[in-house]
C-alpha cells in the first residue's frame, strides 16, 4: 500500500475523531470559531469542526463555596476575625457573561465581601456582632447579588461561620460569663437556703402547736382524774383539802419512784427524809384550811359592803334637809 495513502488515512481518522467531544453533567463548554465566540454546548456528545472550532473553556454549573476570612474592628475598638462562606453558582442561561465578562470571579466576590463586612461591623459593638451575624450575612448576600448578577453568577447563600475576637478579649468575656454564672448560682443557693429556713420554721411552729395541744389535753385529762379522785375520797369521808393533799403526796412518791428507776439520773431532792411526806401533808392541809378561812372572810366583807351600798341608795331623799 502506498505510504502516502496510509498517512492520509491516518490523518483523516484523526480529524474525524477530533470532530467529537463529550461534555460532563452540570458543565457547559464554550466553543470559539477562529477565535470568536461561536456557541455553548451542554452535557452529552457534541460535534465541532476540527481546526476551525476549538474549546475555549469549560464552565462549572454546580454550586461552589468560597470561604473569606476578614479582620475588622468593631464599634468598641475590638479587632475580630470573621469567616464568611459564600455559596454561588453560574446561571446556565448566562454562561457567556460568566466566561467572558469576569476573569477571576473568586477575587471579585472576595472584594465585595470585604467591602460589606468592613462597612457593617464597625457599626456594632462586639456583643451585637455575635447576636446580629445573620444581619451581616444578609447584607453581604444582598450586595453580592446586585453586583454578581450582571456577570451571570447567582449567590445562593452567605453564612458568617466564625467570629474570632482577640485572645485577651475572649479571656475577659469568659471571666465575665463565669462571674455572672457564679452570681446566679449564689442567688439560687440563697433562695434555696431561705426556703429551707422557712420550711424548718413552719415545721417547728407546727410541732410546738401540736406539742402544746398535747400538753393541754394531758393536763385536761389529769384534771379530770384529780376531780374523780377527790370525789371518790369525799365519798369515804375525806374532805377536799385532805384529798388534795393526799393526791399531791401520792404524786410525790410516784415521781420519786420514776427518778429511782432511771439509772442515768443525777437529780437530788432536798430535803429528803422519811418524815418529808408527813410534813408535806400537814403543811398542805394547814395551807388549804388557812386559804379557805381567808376566802370566807373576803366573801363576807364584799357582801357587807354591797348591802350598805344598797341601803344608802334606797334611804336617800333629796327633799329631806333635816339631817346631813
Amino acid at each position: 500500500m502506498n505510504p502516502i495513502l496510509i498517512v492520509v488515512l491516518v490523518f483523516g481518522l484523526f480529524l474525524f475523531l477530533a470532530c467529537f467531544f463529550t461534555v460532563k453533567q452540570q458543565t457547559s463548554v464554550v466553543i470559539e470559531r477562529f477565535g470568536k465566540f461561536h456557541s455553548i454546548r451542554n452535557s452529552g456528545l457534541q460535534l465541532k469542526i476540527p481546526v476551525i472550532d476549538r474549546i475555549a473553556g469549560r464552565v462549572n454549573l454546580r454550586i461552589q463555596q468560597l470561604d473569606v476570612i476578614i479582620e475588622t474592628q468593631t464599634k468598641d475598638n475590638v479587632f475580630v476575625k470573621m469567616k464568611v462562606s459564600v455559596q454561588f453558582k453560574v446561571i446556565q442561561e448566562h454562561v457567556y457573561e460568566a466566561f467572558y465578562k469576569l476573569e477571576f470571579p473568586h477575587d471579585q466576590i472576595t472584594a465585595y465581601v470585604f467591602d460589606v463586612v468592613r462597612a457593617e461591623v464597625p457599626k456594632l459593638i462586639l456583643d451585637d456582632v455575635f447576636v446580629r451575624k445573620d444581619d451581616i450575612a444578609i447584607a453581604v448576600k444582598r450586595e453580592l447579588n446586585e453586583a454578581m448578577m450582571a456577570y451571570g453568577y447567582d449567590i445562593i447563600n452567605t453564612l458568617v461561620t466564625d467570629i474570632d475576637p482577640d485572645i485577651q478579649v475572649k479571656n475577659a468575656m469568659n471571666r465575665i460569663n463565669a462571674a455572672e454564672r457564679e452570681k446566679v448560682a449564689a442567688e439560687f443557693e440563697s433562695e434555696a437556703q431561705r426556703i429551707r429556713i422557712v420550711a424548718k420554721a413552719k415545721a417547728e411552729a407546727e410541732s410546738k402547736r401540736l406539742q402544746g395541744q398535747g400538753i393541754a389535753d394531758q393536763r385536761r385529762e389529769i384534771a379530770k382524774g384529780l376531780v374523780e379522785s377527790v370525789e371518790v375520797l369525799n365519798k369515804v369521808g375525806i374532805n377536799s383539802q385532805e384529798a388534795s393533799a393526799l393526791i399531791v403526796v401520792t404524786q410525790h412518791y410516784d415521781s420519786l419512784q420514776a427518778i429511782g428507776a432511771d439509772t442515768n439520773s443525777n437529780l437530788i431532792l432536798l430535803p429528803n427524809s422519811p418524815q418529808a411526806a408527813t410534813d408535806m401533808l400537814n403543811n398542805m392541809v394547814a395551807s388549804f384550811a388557812a386559804s379557805n378561812q381567808i376566802g370566807e372572810q373576803l366573801k363576807n366583807q364584799k357582801k357587807k359592803v354591797k348591802d350598805n351600798d344598797n341601803k344608802s341608795s334606797l334611804d336617800y331623799n333629796p327633799s329631806d334637809t333635816s339631817g346631813e
